[in-house]
């Protein structure tokens, strides 16, 4: 069962042809680039894997890690998401407000942009490849079941799924359940654990031994 959470679409349309314009320019330069051996394409796709997977989601890491750690700032960014985060010095940069989503055992929550690619950037920084593709975001609100069967995360029948729509305006943050055998851990090592499909609700939070 999974419940689909729809929200409208107002989406500049000037401002996405203006990224792919962007997207464009910044190809056509690395190809001059790589043409002329002044880069390696392997060099550009390892910083970028770098920045989607490790040196962007720490900002989101860090959130969740204080959410589980203080009661207090748990329940402001259930409230105001946008300001609790903020407060740490995470702003998005189009003014988009920010909604935080807890999961329990009784529900998961997962993310997805069915119209193009609205993401949280200030808290997971560059998004993934698939969370662009076209098969990810339409299977995630047909099927979200099985997508998360194949990220890896088989949830008890009785756990319900909740699809939530980003949009320009407001984008997610999925608080993932704290594992088992953390107590007493402190923020630094907690947000270890926090990776970025847990914050996207592909993926669960890491146990300490899974982290190491």
């Amino acid at each position: 069962m999974h419940e689909h959470d729809p929200h409208d679409h107002d989406h500049d349309h000037h401002h996405d042809n203006r990224y792919s314009d962007m997207q464009a320019r910044v190809r056509a330069l690395e190809t001059v680039l790589t043409e002329k051996g002044l880069i390696e394409p392997a060099a550009i796709d390892a910083i970028v894997e770098t920045y989607e997977t490790k040196v962007g989601p720490r900002n989101g890491a860090r959130v969740v890690a204080k959410a589980w750690s203080d009661p207090e700032f748990a329940d402001w960014l259930r409230q105001d998401a946008t300001a609790a985060i903020a407060s740490l010095g995470f702003t998005g940069r189009q003014g988009e407000h920010m909604r935080a989503v807890f999961n329990t055992p009784e529900m998961h929550n997962l993310v997805v942009c069915t119209l193009c690619s609205c993401y949280p950037w200030a808290v997971l920084g560059l998004p993934p490849v698939w969370y662009k593709a076209p098969a990810y975001r339409s299977r995630a609100v047909i099927d979200p079941r099985g997508v998360l069967t194949e990220f890896g995360v088989r949830l008890p029948q009785g756990t319900k799924i909740r699809v939530w729509d980003s949009t320009a305006e407001l984008r997610y943050l999925v608080v993932p359940m704290r594992p088992e055998g953390t107590e007493g851990m402190d923020e630094s090592r907690l947000a270890d654990l926090v990776t970025r499909d847990s914050m996207i609700g592909t993926g669960l939070a890491l146990s300490p031994e899974q982290a190491r």
